[in-house]
């Protein structure tokens, strides 16, 4: 079953289920620790050790500049699109209480890394955004061209810096280890529990009996193109069948009973959408 996620009542509560878990994060994992890895909340964390202002005022101060620079060079889409994410996360850190959770402090930020990616990767899931430093990087590819991976690691590199004056080198180390983990998890949350093969299917002779065996299981998507063989330089059929990672050994397995010479090409599908899976 498919969650409704394009209910706006349904994102509405996806959302702020996010931002409370990367307030969580901050408030109970890197403040405490007083480790700045990036972004708004990174700069809050530097200024509350700094001048023991609380995170939750400066991180509003700094989204609500960010909304004015949203505003002035994005689209008016943008800007509404990181408007409630802006608001909403200074008042959930000034509700969360902070307190350190754990006390080594590689762990804690092991531990949080984790806990930010999986509130971040639910946010870009329903195409909402906690706004703050991820502004920049949306001016520096409309304006120049800079892919937003990028922009947004120049910033967050910058914000870990301030971490050598202010908390010391070693926090600087952990925030950079921080941003690191953070993007990992990320990738592997979006992707890592969905992942299948794609796996493409040539044979000279046996094509059709293998197509009629893949077919007889219910588990197989199966699509059928045509292509231009690249030794031949001749079109034939080629399969393309989606499967579970657990069935990948099994498919190569029933395909090479059939014909052991067929070629064959596997890749990762991290996502596929619509047909029979």
């Amino acid at each position: 079953m498919r969650l409704p996620i394009h209910k706006p009542i349904f994102r509405g509560f996806l959302m702020i289920v996010a931002l409370e878990i990367i307030a969580i994060a901050i408030n109970m994992f890197f403040a405490p620790h007083e480790v700045a890895a990036g972004g708004a909340t990174g700069m809050a964390i530097l200024v509350q050790e700094a001048f023991n202002v609380p995170l939750w005022i400066t991180t509003l101060v700094i989204n609500i500049a960010m909304l004015g620079l949203a505003f002035s060079f994005l689209s008016g889409g943008t800007t509404r699109r990181i408007l409630f994410g802006s608001l909403a996360l200074p008042v959930l850190l000034s509700i969360t209480p902070q307190m350190m959770l754990i006390q080594d402090r590689l762990l804690a930020i092991i531990i949080g890394s984790i806990v930010i990616a999986t509130g971040f990767a639910l946010n870009y899931r329903i195409d909402a955004s906690s706004g703050g430093t991820t502004v920049p990087p949306m001016i520096f590819a409309k304006y120049f061209k800079l892919r937003p991976s990028i922009g947004l690691l120049i910033v967050d590199f910058v914000v870990c810096l301030f971490n050598i004056p202010v908390t010391g080198f070693d926090a600087f180390a952990l925030a950079i280890f921080s941003v690191g983990i953070t993007s990992l998890a990320m990738n592997f949350i979006e992707t890592g529990f969905d992942r299948k093969k794609a796996v493409y299917i040539m044979s000279n002779q046996q094509l059709p009996e293998i197509k009629q065996a893949i077919l007889a299981n219910n588990d197989f998507g199966l699509t059928v193109q045509q292509v231009i063989g690249g030794y031949s330089n001749e079109t034939r059929e080629m399969l393309m069948v989606v499967v579970e990672q657990r069935d990948f050994r099994h498919l190569v397995n029933k395909v090479h009973k059939h014909d052991p010479g067929a070629f064959i090409i596997a890749a990762e599908a991290t996502e596929v959408h619509g047909g029979s899976i």
